[in-house]
């Protein structure tokens, strides 16, 4: 594929987590691939996955515990099978009412169309003082 169109792809996915459609991101993984949301052991849906299922749990763990108020993606950076997406998600702990900013990068891999690797850098600090 080419980089703008593994972009789109991106994108798509982006646009899908704002309408809540888990199914088309469910769709966009390959067979084979690894999703790494990391970060500090207070984050409930910090975790690595390689299933679909998984990756749908994912989902249902951020939406128990963040309401999400915004999330924006200000650049793409594209390079071959590498996406690079730059945003900031802004969220509401269900468990508190204490809201959050976090800048993020979220860096993905593609082969043929589909997503083999997702990796997310962020400020699980900002979220961690939230959820406590």
């Amino acid at each position: 594929m080419s980089t703008e169109e593994n972009a789109r792809i991106v994108k798509t996915i982006y646009d899908a987590f704002g309408r809540g459609d888990v199914a088309t991101i469910l769709d966009a993984l390959a067979d084979r691939f690894e999703w790494h949301h990391r970060g500090a052991p207070a984050v409930p849906w910090g975790k690595t996955r390689t299933t679909p299922e998984e990756v749908r749990s994912f989902f249902g763990e951020l939406n128990a515990a963040v309401e999400v108020l915004d999330l924006q993606v200000q650049h793409y950076v594209a390079q071959g099978d590498i996406v690079v997406a730059l945003g900031t998600f802004r969220g509401r702990s269900r468990k508190t009412g204490k809201e959050f900013d976090d800048p993020w990068a979220m860096a993905w891999t593609l082969k043929d169309g589909k997503v083999t690797g997702y990796r997310s850098y962020e400020d699980t600090e900002a979220i961690v003082s939230a959820l406590r």
